[in-house]
């Protein structure tokens, strides 16, 4: 059993002048099996973790649990564990044959028959059955790709860490390689921990999802349930694309007055938004892109005037960026999803209805979540 805990790990550089805390107090059950996906935006502190795991960098405090056992201090080579790094590190002398058999013939006693039957197996898995003799340069992207997945795969591993290993193809090939990933993870069965800043990767691939901001854990669950019940205002903004959309308000009674769009967007609320924004003053108004509608008319309510701004043809759906002041020098834009063959362009007046029952409601001060889009299956999530 390959289950994986992070318990409280925690990870401090020191340099000459102050402490700089990578990682602080990260806890995660990966189960037996399961591919969880870090993310988080350059700098939070993710690859730290992968390197903790791995044990090319140590623990300032916490532990880190393989099977049930303490492998803190193990070294890299006793950990059971393969890494698949960013920029691939294949040996350029080398032909994929032997990229993928150094690991083996370094660290283990098996037979050169039986290596050479892993490697085979491997390659045909992986569909680089052809390329065995040549060398690194003389591979596409996505081949050297799988090369070095495959060189993890030949030392059958109890765990798999994936370093934003798709960051350097092209959008085709990456959109490709996630699948592949996917189905190769499914079939080995290994539990897998993979890193990336892309959303969408996360949002595709993950069983589960940790979300990562500043070093700290923000939320784990699974992409349905980070996307619909964010647990704060970080974790709402950061999946999702296009961004959901956030309005700073200010609550006077059973209304949402907004701070910046001066007497253009008031929000009226039921008596159960009202009961948990409780005693607080301002609060965020969160909105994904998607459940705006454009009407026809405003009928003050949930509806409003709004002016179109930019318009972006994207095919099967159009990004429409709108706002409540376009008269101003500099109009606060926000996002709509709507159809590609609605027919809209800029400087048209529209009306837009956002309904509460598709509303976040965050405090202002925390970004903590205090009430989540109301949604027809219920998702539970964990979080920090």
């Amino acid at each position: 059993m390959a289950i994986l805990t992070l318990d409280h790990v925690t990870k401090t550089f020191t340099d000459s002048k102050k402490d700089i805390v990578a990682v602080n107090d990260v806890s995660i059950d990966i189960a037996d099996g399961e591919f969880l996906v870090l993310v988080g935006p350059s700098g939070c502190g993710k690859t730290t973790v992968l390197r903790m795991i791995a044990g090319l960098e140590s623990l300032t405090s916490g532990e880190i649990r393989l099977g049930g056992a303490v492998i803190n201090d193990e070294s890299p080579t006793n950990r059971n564990i393969a890494m698949v790094f960013q920029n691939y590190a294949l040996y350029p002398h080398m032909t994929v044959r032997e990229n993928m058999r150094f690991g083996l013939e370094e660290s283990t006693d098996i037979s050169d028959a039986d290596i050479d039957r892993k490697v085979r197996e491997t390659a045909e898995l992986l569909d680089i059955s052809e390329l065995l003799d040549r060398k690194p340069k003389e591979l596409s992207g996505g081949q050297q790709q799988r090369v070095a997945l495959g060189r993890a795969i030949v030392r059958d591993p109890a765990v798999f860490l994936l370093d934003e290993p798709l960051s350097n193809l092209d959008a085709k090939l990456r959109a490709h390689m996630r699948t592949e990933l996917q189905r190769i993870q499914e079939e080995l069965g290994v539990t897998t921990v993979f890193v990336t800043h892309d959303q969408t990767e996360a949002m595709t691939m993950g069983d589960r999802i940790a979300v990562l901001n500043g070093g700290e854990l923000q939320q784990v669950g699974t992409p349905l349930e980070c996307y619909h019940t964010p647990a704060n205002q970080f974790v709402a903004e950061f999946i999702g694309s296009p961004s959901m959309n956030f309005f700073d308000m200010e609550v006077q009674g059973s209304r949402l007055i907004s701070q910046t769009v001066d007497g253009r967007f008031e929000y009226p609320i039921s008596d159960e938004t009202r009961e948990a924004i409780d005693e607080r003053t301002e609060v965020v108004l969160g909105i994904r892109p998607e459940d705006i509608d454009v009407t026809e008319d405003a009928d003050g309510f949930h509806t409003f005037e709004a002016v179109v701004d930019v318009v972006e043809p994207r095919g099967n759906e159009n990004t429409i960026y709108l706002t409540f002041d376009s008269d101003t020098k500099t109009p606060e834009t926000f996002i709509v999803t709507v159809d590609g063959f609605m027919q809209i362009s800029a400087g048209q007046p529209v009306a837009v209805h956002i309904p509460e029952d598709a509303i976040n409601i965050f405090d202002a001060q925390t970004g903590e979540t205090l009430r989540h889009r109301i949604l027809t299956e219920d998702l539970s999530v964990t979080s920090t």
